[in-house]
């Protein structure tokens, strides 16, 4: 049986493309920062963990023995300044590694791009990791995708939003620019199909659908599926890349700093200029799912709460792998806690349950307006904010994206533990536990920490430390009084 390696399976292609390959009769081993983030997953049992990063030579010595062939889904897209030097250099770690052992062939997803134009960064690093892997010594097939259209996507979740979200809307000239969009399912099927290409191939492909269009059509089809009013669009040359990006990071839940690549790869036109790949992996009749098809199949999933992966399952560097203040293995500094501890008269399951279901639609129990100006200028700096909202209304996993917060631990009907991934200058994380007392009556303990990086932060807990009762105080009471009422209702 041939044996695959997936790296980032934690992301938004990687977690769909490891049951794909299952049941393609594959042998899947999988390489994870966090192993944990993949056990809420229906695949978890019949695949190989390996726990590493993917620049660790060692790691990755361990993740590629007797590998025949290596998904390299890895890329630094909204993760800040030097992205290029991480891609780069984890690139060239995963070529050699490869090489070392004895891998058959490595298989990378990267972004379509035009020749003889100068590239913007983001796209320039995806050519450059291209290049390093097709360099390396080891068969590598790179395929080159422009918008991908499935439901959770980064690129599906700006179209949706800017096209729901604006009736009437000024926009960039990059509107008009030719896109040549996918489904994601066409791009598992070349992924998967691409895993059996002989090894003499060693080479790039342009993949796409069957529609090429503007960004303005591919708006205004988007509106005919979902049942929407033609949209009113009038094009200004004023807008930036740069602009355009902090735009789409205010309408969509898309933050500015992924906004910015995707934004980036549309200034171009993005049009296959071969379909070779044809050749080896079998084509779909009419050249693929088309885009209204693309669009129907991806709502349908959205109002099916069926988004098995999304753009926000990848979490940012730094979190939430870095140890909590209270671990033994923390490297100290100033902590801030605020601690605070109520009994409530709800049986310990109910107060569960509205523990799990916080955020989102639901919002977090205190001060609306403060929470949404708050998210509001975490959107204008360039984080996440308040829109990326839950995957699931009701129950969460660890990993999970959760507003600004992303699940770093859960016992179930015990402890949710949430790291803040909003830009801050510093660290922070909010614990909210159920437990009981020694008379059996439920007890609710809430905790938000927070560890300054340097002046700005201690300024920063200064400014925001008068409105901890509002916010933290009024969350507890609230989570408390809803539970209290859901236990009469019972």
């Amino acid at each position: 049986m041939t044996r695959v390696l997936v790296t980032g399976a934690t992301g938004y292609i990687g977690g769909r493309l490891v049951p794909e390959l299952l049941a393609a009769g594959y042998d899947v081993r999988v390489l994870a920062r966090r192993p944990q983030r993949l056990d809420t997953r229906p695949w978890r049992s019949r695949i190989e963990v390996v726990e590493g990063d993917a620049s660790d030579p060692a790691a990755l010595a361990k993740a590629l023995d007797c590998i025949d062939v290596a998904y390299y889904l890895i890329h630094s897209m909204g993760s800040g300044r030097r992205f290029e030097v991480r891609d780069r250099r984890t690139a060239l770690a995963f070529g050699a590694a490869s090489r070392e052992a004895g891998v058959g062939r490595i298989v990378y997803l990267g972004g379509l791009y035009p020749d003889g134009e100068e590239l913007s960064p983001h796209l320039g690093s995806r050519r450059e990791v291209g290049e390093i892997l097709l360099a390396s010594g080891v068969p590598t097939t790179v395929l080159r995708a422009a918008v991908i259209i499935g439901s959770g996507s980064a690129s599906f979740e700006m179209l949706r939003y800017l096209t729901e979200r604006l009736p009437v809307m000024v926009t960039p000239r990059w509107l008009d620019t030719r896109i040549q969009p996918i489904a994601v399912r066409d791009v598992l099927r070349y992924l998967v199909g691409s895993a059996g290409m002989p090894a003499d191939v060693n080479r790039g492909f342009d993949i796409g659908g069957p529609d090429v269009l503007t960004y303005r059509a591919m708006m205004q089809r988007y509106a005919a599926v979902a049942g929407l009013r033609p949209r009113r669009i009038v094009t200004v040359p004023l807008l930036t890349p740069g602009l355009s990006s902090h735009w789409v990071g205010l309408v969509t839940p898309v933050p500015s700093g992924i906004a910015r690549p995707l934004v980036d790869s549309l200034v171009h036109e993005v049009v296959c200029k071969e379909h070779d790949i044809d050749r080896y992996v079998e084509p779909r009749p009419a050249g693929g799912i088309g885009f209204e098809q693309a669009v129907e199949l991806a709502l349908k999933k959205v109002h099916d709460l069926d988004v098995s992966t999304s753009w926000a399952s990848a979490s940012t560097p730094g979190a939430p792998s870095d140890p909590l203040p209270s671990d033994p293995d923390w490297s100290g500094g100033s902590l801030y806690v605020d601690e605070r501890d109520c009994t409530v008269a709800a049986r310990p399951e109910c107060l569960w349950k509205v523990i799990e279901g916080i955020g989102g639609r639901r919002g977090w129990y205190s001060w609306r307006l403060g929470w949404w100006t708050r998210g509001l200028l975490d959107r204008v700096v360039g984080g996440p904010g308040l829109r990326r909202g839950r995957l699931h209304p009701d129950v969460l996993s660890v990993g999970d994206p959760l507003d600004w917060w992303r699940v770093e631990t859960i016992d179930r009907g015990r402890l949710l533990r949430l790291r803040a991934e909003m830009r801050l200058p510093g660290e922070a994380w909010l614990e909210l536990r159920v437990g009981t007392d020694e008379d059996g009556r439920t007890q609710f303990r809430q905790r938000a920490l927070f560890h300054p990086r340097g002046l700005p932060g201690e300024l920063y807990w200064a400014a925001i430390r008068p409105f901890h009762d509002v916010v933290f105080g009024g969350m507890q009471r609230n989570i408390a009084h809803a539970a209290e009422r859901a236990e009469e209702n019972r």
